[in-house]
């Protein structure tokens, strides 16, 4: 039995094939979101890797525990629009999945833009 309902399941391809048909040839920024953590990575489908990566479990993150969730979500944006633009990536789309865009996935995709991500 999959974790995840069925509507939510439906509602990630919605989006999924969304993204894809709308922005052939971009990378695609998806998310997933735990109780706990948050995890974004940037990926190029066309090839099926991932390109640059990171989440609230990264190195370079672990000293932030005491701020909130939202402002962690923050950080880890900017974080993998740091890690992006080494990586020469400028341009995503961004795939939400099943999350409505609200609290930490909306969080996460302002620090994204805030780092200098365009989507």
């Amino acid at each position: 039995m999959s974790r995840f309902s069925k509507n939510f399941v439906r509602r990630a391809n919605r989006v999924r094939y969304k993204v894809r048909v709308k922005s052939f040839g971009k990378p695609r920024l998806s998310i997933f979101r735990s109780e706990r953590h948050i995890y974004a990575q940037i990926i190029d489908d066309s090839c099926g890797r991932t390109l640059c990566a990171a989440s609230t479990i990264d190195n370079a993150l672990r000293e932030s525990k005491k701020l909130a969730s939202c402002d962690t979500a923050v950080r880890v944006g900017t974080l993998l629009a740091e890690r992006a633009i080494v990586a020469g990536i400028k341009e995503v789309v961004f795939d939400r999945g099943g999350y409505s865009y609200h609290g930490r996935v909306k969080a996460l995709a302002d620090g994204a833009r805030s780092g200098g991500l365009l989507f």
